[in-house]
């Protein structure tokens, strides 16, 4: 996503090395491009894990993908944050274009040499597209809160985190309002949602 902004702490940094460790003996043993998925609640830090698990990675000689679940939602920001006031049953994993990740991990493992994918640029509120080399990649890591529900993943590491627990987190990258009565209701559901797949995860990584 354009405009999209990390704040890594050692927090992140240390969720890296513990998620390229307990994928390691799968990464050794695999003959095809090796698919992560980094899941959580909104602002658990899915997105800075994602990177910092890449870079242990490339550490290793790997060379990653990094494919951002804010991507693929069926609307742009702005325009999704007002289809959700106008219903808040669009909140969910409807409102991402799911399948699409899913068909671009596959052919990640297929061999594919490249992806269009699309490309959100938040501050527009546009989505557009991009062409992705996918050769020579030997890991792509999906990040994004209904990551753990995809079916073309290989590992899948989740966040232990709720939205109780990341205001300060939320607020410091300013995508949405960190407080508030509607948001609040948002993030409720998401973790109705989303505290169910913990129990897909391969690693489960501390608040």
């Amino acid at each position: 996503m354009i405009g999209d902004k990390l704040v890594i702490t050692e927090y992140h940094l240390s969720n890296g090395r513990k998620v390229a460790r307990a994928c390691a003996d799968q990464l050794k043993k695999s003959n095809r491009t090796f698919t992560i998925a980094v899941a959580g609640e909104s602002g658990s830090g899915k997105s800075e894990t994602a990177a910092t698990t890449a870079q242990e990675l490339e550490k290793l000689g790997k060379k990653v993908l990094i494919l951002g679940q804010d991507d693929y939602f069926v609307l742009p920001p702005k325009s999704n944050s007002a289809r959700r006031l106008e219903g808040i049953d669009w909140v969910g994993s409807g409102e991402v274009r799911l399948d699409l990740l899913d068909e671009h991990l596959a052919a990640a493992k297929r061999g594919d040499t490249s992806i269009t994918k699309p490309l959100v640029h938040f501050k527009e509120n546009t989505i557009g597209e991009e062409i992705v080399s996918l050769e020579g990649v030997n890991v792509v890591i999906a990040e994004g809160t209904y990551t753990s529900i995809l079916e073309e993943v290989d590992f899948r590491a989740f966040i232990d985190r709720t939205y109780h627990d990341t205001l300060k987190h939320r607020k410091k990258r300013a995508r949405d309002p960190a407080e508030g009565e509607f948001i609040n209701r948002v993030l409720e559901i998401e973790h109705e949602i989303i505290s169910a797949h913990k129990a897909r995860a391969d690693i489960v990584l501390p608040p």
